[in-house]
């Protein structure tokens, strides 16, 4: 067995780095420093994927190629290679999700940050002619026309 063959898993995540990590650098999509955020968002997928991969394991449902992983094991035969994948898989998506952002603002991502006449941003109200009004400033003239509205 090569030691190029142990490492295919590790190396196709390591590819799936690559092609993500410049994003963070380019785009300033800030994930990374918002690791707080970020772990919120990976560690339930995370930890539901290494339970049902250790009940498939001992079931005899999934199996891994022993000379393509590394060989490090973790509670439950669970790969060290497979917990890599629930990391770098999930944050790839994250990166991406948020480079996408980055470039189209006024993408409707769903998540009420968006921008632009009409469109949800910030903490998502909207003034009666359909441009936001939560967070914009408002010259005096706007705020007392507001006011007349209500």
């Amino acid at each position: 067995m090569r030691v190029m063959d142990r490492l295919s898993y590790v190396a196709v995540l390591g590819f799936v780095l690559i092609g993500c990590l410049w994003l963070e650098i380019v785009l300033r999509t800030r994930v990374l420093r918002r690791w707080k955020r970020l772990l919120l968002a990976i560690a339930p997928a995370v930890l539901a994927f290494l339970i049902w991969d250790a009940y498939a394991i001992a079931q005899g449902h999934w199996s891994f190629n022993v000379d393509r992983i590394l060989g490090v094991y973790l509670p439950g035969d669970v790969p060290l290679d497979e917990l890599l994948f629930f990391l770098v898989i999930p944050l790839a998506a994250v990166l991406t999700f948020e480079a996408v952002r980055a470039v189209n603002p006024q993408w409707d991502a769903g998540d009420g940050k968006q921008s632009g006449d009409g469109k949800q941003s910030g903490d998502g109200k909207q003034s009666g002619d359909g441009k936001q009004s939560g967070d914009r400033k408002q010259s005096g003239d706007q705020k007392s026309a507001e006011v007349k509205e209500r």
